[in-house]
């Protein structure tokens, strides 16, 4: 079976569980993706690494077309039994690619619908056209599945007639390792709000920042703390003069790249990300299974990881006032923050655990794959 995904790094962050239990349980696992540090990690557990000319972002439609080539040649030569592609492009490209080269079996992993979505408008409204119109070539496959991390993704391919809904299967997220994001004490100090994200407006990251300054204005002592950095290949990106502007005036604590989430999660009280779309975010499994509650947006994936007033609150998007009222009360209720936090770890118990979620795509090779079910 061949991983396809542009950025190596997603497959190490979100799903390298599935890649390693998919080698332990007898594929040959390859990986197509651009170059990167995170390569060589993955060479070592094994997997056989085919680097593609691939770019994240760009538009242009003869790079476009050089890639989607050296996809159809790859495939064609290395010949998997199954695609597993993971992330907007890769799903796109990775899709058509499949069908031109006859791929037995291929699997979509929606995870997001990407920032063109977000808004139905302009410029984004026909790249969203645009969108479905290779969602519904991508998707195709008379032999595939698509996983979806929520059921508003769901609906929204499955209406255009993009997806057949034989096709779809409901997985939570990418899971989270338990053990690793367990409770910690709460720490000392003043109450603290973490995000960790990468640093793009669609994250909500400008409303964070806004929310922080309507905090310190009123005088609630609460600290925000900020981690992430900019992602300059992204159209979206917090450019870097204007993180340094927000370093300089303190009122968030930018500290960078975090390597330890269950660190950063533990020397916090809160966890808050204000994003105006997701999959299923990563980082609020993380938080739910750290025992902390959570501020987030009420849009699509954000709201699916939450039990609204039970683990964590919900607020508008693009609503820094809202933000900083919902951290408020939290902030200044010691008891209402251990309930919601000890919710949100049954939660985590229940709906995101590793093993669950790594026995579920598993599931979905074995279906596609009689032979092997079969063996």
């Amino acid at each position: 079976m061949l991983f396809f995904i542009t950025n190596p790094a997603f497959l190490v962050s979100h799903r390298l569980p599935v890649a390693v239990a998919a080698r332990d349980a007898g594929y040959e696992v390859h990986v197509a993706s651009m170059g990167g540090p995170a390569v060589a990690e993955l060479e070592a557990l094994g997997f056989i690494h085919h680097r593609l000319p691939l770019s994240r972002t760009s538009m242009r439609p003869w790079t476009e077309a050089r890639s989607l080539w050296a996809i159809w040649r790859l495939f064609r030569r290395v010949r998997p039994d199954l695609v597993h592609a993971v992330t907007l492009k890769s799903v796109l490209y990775g899709g058509i690619a499949s069908r031109l080269a006859g791929v037995p079996a291929y699997v979509a992993a929606i995870s997001g619908l990407g920032y063109v979505f977000i808004q139905g408008s302009g410029a984004r409204g026909a790249l969203k056209r645009l969108a479905l119109v290779l969602y519904r070539l991508a998707l195709g496959h008379a032999n595939s599945r698509v996983i979806f991390q929520n059921t508003s993704d769901r609906d929204v391919l499955v209406q255009a007639g993009a997806v057949r809904p034989g096709q779809v299967v409901m997985v939570r997220g990418s899971g989270v390792d338990l053990d690793r994001f367990a409770p910690a004490p709460w720490p000392e100090g003043p109450v603290t709000v973490a995000m960790a994200s990468r640093l793009l407006r669609d994250k909500g990251v400008r409303e964070f920042v806004a929310a922080a300054r309507l905090s310190a204005a009123r005088g609630d002592g609460v600290r925000w703390r900020l981690a992430g950095s900019p992602d300059l290949e992204n159209p979206a990106s917090v450019q870097t003069d204007e993180l340094q502007a927000w370093k300089a005036e303190g009122v968030v604590d930018c500290v960078g790249e975090c390597a330890d989430v269950a660190g950063l999660y533990a020397q916090a009280h809160i966890v808050a990300l204000p994003s105006y779309r997701e999959g299923l975010p990563k980082s609020l499994i993380e938080a739910a299974a750290c025992g902390r509650p959570v501020v987030t947006t009420d849009v699509p994936g954000c709201r699916d990881v939450i039990e609204p007033d039970v683990s964590g609150l919900l607020v508008p998007a693009r609503d820094a006032q809202a933000l900083a009222d919902a951290v408020g009360r939290l902030a200044g209720d010691a008891g209402l923050r251990e309930r919601m936090g000890a919710a949100g770890r049954a939660l985590a118990q229940r709906d995101f655990g590793l093993e669950g979620i790594v026995r579920a795509h598993l599931a979905v090779y074995a279906d596609l794959l009689p032979a092997r079910r079969d063996a």
